[in-house]
């Protein structure tokens, strides 16, 4: 179930971000992603603190990427990692390349 639940989400040229709302580097993450033009419909907020698989949608996760943590930021099918990661890649200038490169950009 949350390996369906997790591809199903990542599938498609659309920026998705696996999140708990309170967690301070998925409000980074949300930021940092908040200053781009990006298409509607190409990106998602998925908030997992909730769901009754929480844990096993984190479990998959970090099989999938190498940690549990949130957030777990895909651009495309590619996790780029966490909202560390998604502000350094801003602050380099290579977030927005990665987002035209799948079409998500205005």
């Amino acid at each position: 179930m949350a390996q369906q639940f997790v591809e199903g989400k990542i599938s498609g040229n659309k920026v998705v971000v696996f999140l708990k709302p309170t967690c301070p580097y998925c409000v980074t993450a949300k930021r940092v992603l908040s200053k781009y033009n990006i298409k509607n419909g190409h990106l998602e907020f998925v908030d997992i603190s909730n769901l009754p698989e929480v844990s096993s949608i984190q479990d998959y996760l970090m099989k999938k990427t190498g940690a549990r943590t949130v957030p777990r930021v895909f651009i495309g099918e590619e996790c780029i990692g966490g909202g560390d990661d998604v502000d350094h890649l801003d602050r380099r200038g290579e977030l927005e390349g990665k987002l035209r490169a799948i079409g998500a950009m205005n």
